[in-house]
């Protein structure tokens, strides 16, 4: 059941951010929304919250998936 739903959720992902790139509206792929949410283009503390939260995340999901902890 749960590979299914996750399936058809990276899809549902995948067909909303194709419309979006298609369309070339401003602010509607996930990009434009982490760069605003952040604010990655105007404050050097909002680059460094998300720079701390990707690796942060990227580091634990890898040692997750390769040791299966945590």
């Amino acid at each position: 059941m749960w590979p299914a739903i996750w399936i058809a959720w990276t899809c549902v992902f995948a067909v909303f951010e194709t419309i979006a790139l298609i369309s070339r509206r401003d602010d509607d792929t996930l990009s434009e929304n982490v760069r605003a949410l952040f604010r990655t283009r105007t404050s050097k503390a909002g680059r460094a919250v998300f720079a701390v939260a990707w690796f942060g995340f990227a580091g634990w999901f890898g040692l997750h998936i390769l040791t299966e902890t945590m």
